[in-house]
């Protein structure tokens, strides 16, 4: 069998290697870098996030990734010394009922593709590092920067903003493009907890000669976002400013960059599909950008995989470019009004405001969304509230499955296991024969755990290997019904229950 080629070996091109690989699927990623990034760029990981590292058995290595060596608060400061620690403000977190993680702290990209790059490996990925994807047809011929030329089943194209396989399919962008100045990410060393006192893990800066962000990235390792260009002597200048007392330090690198908004018209071209900032780039601000990358990798994953082993037809594929465009349209929207005006994301009182624009509350925005494709049968595509998640987790088809523990340390996400799974109600023991019958998994829910995740008392719902819902019956248990509703939502020939 042909392998599946990804072009782009950062955390979202790292990311789609181990969801493959966790569904059996050995891929070739092929990265320009000669060596993984020492940038932390991106943060923020969802509890959405953690959820999908915690389904492939990387749950405990991402916790030991995140930061925990300054407090998990904000504060706004003319310099890192003038910080009140009597007005530090805690950034709002998802209800703990809500999910069965928690964010241990932030998780800088390059902690995670630590943790990723060696966990695909294991997976049966292999990496190589300084080769680029050059060229690639919609057949999925792929040509390489050292002159080989690969023919593969599927490729993925996570090569960034500036996506050589986006441009290679001739694939245009909608979007303004680069927006706002040059930022400069100064990366530096010092034990400013020593030096300072307790420090949050975001402080806004407002000295006028060092205004920007500090951000802690690691033990004793920092991250000054300011406006650029700027000389290496600037860069000094910035820091020592920002810290604003003489506390030695050390510079380990500048990354220049630009926010950009764009994206992709579309995230399919025959065998190539594309993911994370090669289909969409979003303007930073509510770190939605590399959650909605790994999410990407996570929708496709398991379709590639199901579509590989003949379980699928063609059209399942399909369904990833009308879902994960669908939701790119949606958070991209959402980051340009938190661009316009951050007290949209920040500030948990602001309803009014965030509904007279047609802004989300912030977990909303990763965590509430819901799908409406072919491969949801009946789809609400509406929540009934843009601001309440719990009551957005109703169990209604194209919504993500709803976690509640359904005995010590085991969540109803955990039931689904990274395959199709039927939920039955408490009093439909009848689904579960069905299920059985059908070839598929099922677990009959206590009543309050099927009142909460929205499974009907004599109904069930069927739930997708990337835990949403697909389908929602209260009907009476048939297996016939419900091998016809697998075969319609996978593109699989139609047929009878006593032929399987």
């Amino acid at each position: 069998m042909l392998p599946v080629v990804i072009a782009g070996g950062g955390t979202v091109g790292l990311a789609t290697a181990v969801f493959l690989g966790h569904h059996g699927v050995p891929s070739l990623v092929f990265e320009r870098r000669h060596a993984l990034s020492a940038h932390p760029r991106a943060m923020g990981i969802s509890p959405r996030t953690l959820e999908i590292f915690r389904e492939v058995g990387l749950g405990e290595a991402v916790a030991n990734a995140a930061v925990r060596s300054t407090l998990m608060l904000r504060a706004d400061a003319r310099t890192a010394a003038e910080i009140d620690r009597t007005a530090l403000r805690a950034e709002p977190v998802v209800p703990f009922d809500l999910s069965p993680e928690t964010p241990a702290g932030h998780y800088p990209q390059d902690h995670l593709d630590a943790v990723l790059l060696p966990a695909a490996r294991e997976r049966g990925a292999v990496v190589e590092f300084g080769v680029t994807v050059t060229d690639v047809t919609p057949g999925g011929r792929v040509s390489l920067s050292d002159g080989r030329v690969l023919d593969a089943g599927y490729v993925v194209g996570a090569d960034g903003v500036h996506s050589r396989v986006r441009s290679a399919l001739g694939i245009p962008t909608t979007g303004p493009g680069e927006i706002g100045d040059t930022t400069v990410n100064i990366l530096f060393h010092a034990d400013l907890v020593d030096a300072l006192g307790p420090m949050p893990v975001m402080t806004a800066i407002g000295h006028p000669d060092a205004a920007g962000v500090l951000l802690s990235v690691g033990d004793n390792r920092w991250a000054l976002h300011v406006r650029g260009p700027l000389t290496d002597e600037e860069c000094t200048a910035k820091v020592r400013t920002a810290i604003g007392a003489d506390v030695p330090f050390e510079i380990v690198g500048a990354l220049p960059w630009r926010a950009t908004a764009r994206m992709a018209e579309r995230f399919r071209a025959g065998s190539v599909f594309l993911v994370g900032d090669a289909a969409r780039a979003i303007s930073p601000l509510g770190a939605f950008g590399l959650n909605t990358g790994l999410a990407d990798a996570h929708n496709l994953a398991w379709k590639l995989a199901a579509v590989r082993r003949g379980a699928a037809g063609d059209r399942l594929l399909d369904t990833y470019h009308d879902e994960r465009h669908a939701v790119s349209r949606f958070v991209s929207r959402q980051a340009e009004l938190r661009w316009a005006d951050p007290s949209l994301h920040w500030d948990t009182t602001a309803v009014a405001e965030r509904a007279a624009v047609g802004a989300w509350e912030r977990t909303m925005v990763v965590m509430g969304y819901r799908y409406d494709s072919s491969a949801v049968v009946d789809a609400v595509p509406e929540p009934p509230s843009t601001e309440d998640l719990s009551a957005s987790l109703d169990g209604a088809p194209g919504s993500p499955l709803r976690h509640h523990w359904v005995r010590p340390g085991v969540s109803t996400l955990d039931l689904v296991a990274s395959r199709w799974t039927l939920l039955a109600g408490p009093d439909a023991a009848g689904w579960c024969g069905a299920a059985a019958a059908a070839g598929l998994p099922a677990e009959r829910l206590a009543a309050d755990v099927a009142r909460v995740v929205g499974v009907p008392p004599a109904g069930a719902v069927l739930v997708r290997p990337d835990r949403f819902i697909a389908w929602r019956t209260a009907e009476r248990p048939d297996a016939d019904v419900l091998v016809r509703v697998l075969d319609r939502i996978t593109d699989r020939p139609a047929r009878a229950l006593s032929t399987r």
